[in-house]
């Protein structure tokens, strides 16, 4: 390991996740294993066998008066900070035009949803996906990131060109490439949509797999590197996520039963991480 990496894992280090309340902070390679189960004892086994092999950051609101972001000094990423708020509050006000959209849809008041997701409780997270020799990704169960739905109510997703995200086709049950396109944003329906909608809007089933590797040899391969950004749109801690007026009816009851975001989110991450 050169001197440089060593620098890096040590500021890395500094900033390490630490509570799935906060959720903020660095997550190393193999911390995370997402999947579809809430068994804290079967993701255990599933991370001991097959952790996602991917780092990250998390952001969230920098306001908050118990939890706080983890930030690196100045000097060593400079206007990281900054950026990273501006870019906070634009993906924010992207997701208030969407969610209007969608209570368009749904034969709501087009601000019916304004007043439960303005407390800005998202997670913004900047994903990098090492390069992997393919033999690695060839063990059972193993991936960059396993097949899981997000928690909230919507992702917006920017990734780079390398590729390798797959969504399944909620029809056929097969996964399809969400091959990235320049400019565009992925737009995933989170697991708290779905509560509220009655599994009208459904959450998307996702995973992210190798692209094509490098051959370095006659029997092996090394993936490209990855980044992405995931800013995990939820509706704020206290909101109560119960089937929407307008998607029940007779032959229509709800499928779930009530729970505030911050209950379901935090029992997810609680669940996910070491």
């Amino acid at each position: 390991m050169t001197d440089a990496n060593i620098d890096s894992a040590r500021l890395k280090s500094q900033l390490a996740w630490e509570d799935p309340r906060s959720n903020r902070g660095y997550v190393q390679i193999g911390r995370e294993r997402v999947t579809q189960s809430s068994d804290a004892n079967e993701i255990a086994k599933l991370r001991a066998k097959a952790p996602d092999f991917k780092e990250s950051m998390e952001i969230g609101r920098d306001w908050d008066e118990t939890w706080k972001n983890q930030w690196p000094q100045e000097s060593d990423a400079p206007r990281f900070k900054q950026t990273m708020l501006d870019f906070y509050q634009t993906c924010h006000d992207l997701h208030v035009h969407v969610m209007r959209a969608i209570a368009l849809g749904l034969d709501l008041e087009e601000t019916y949803f304004d007043h439960k997701i303005d407390e800005q409780c998202h997670n913004l997270r900047l994903l990098s996906y090492p390069p992997i020799r393919t033999d690695l990704l060839r063990q059972d169960g193993q991936a960059r990131a396993g097949a899981h739905s997000d928690y909230g109510t919507l992702t917006l997703l920017f990734q780079d060109s390398v590729g390798g995200l797959e969504v399944q086709n909620p029809h056929t049950m097969e996964y399809q490439a969400a091959s990235p396109i320049p400019g565009s944003i992925v737009v995933n329906a989170g697991d708290l949509l779905a509560r509220w909608s009655n599994d009208v809007l459904r959450s998307t089933l996702h995973r992210v797999v190798a692209p094509p590797a490098r051959k370095v040899s006659e029997t092996e391969g090394i993936t490209p590197a990855r980044q992405s950004m995931a800013f995990f749109c939820n509706p704020n801690f206290s909101t109560e996520i119960s089937c929407l007026p307008t998607c029940s009816g007779p032959g229509k009851e709800p499928k779930y039963a009530p729970v505030t975001t911050e209950q379901y989110i935090v029992g997810r991450l609680q669940a996910t991480y070491i």
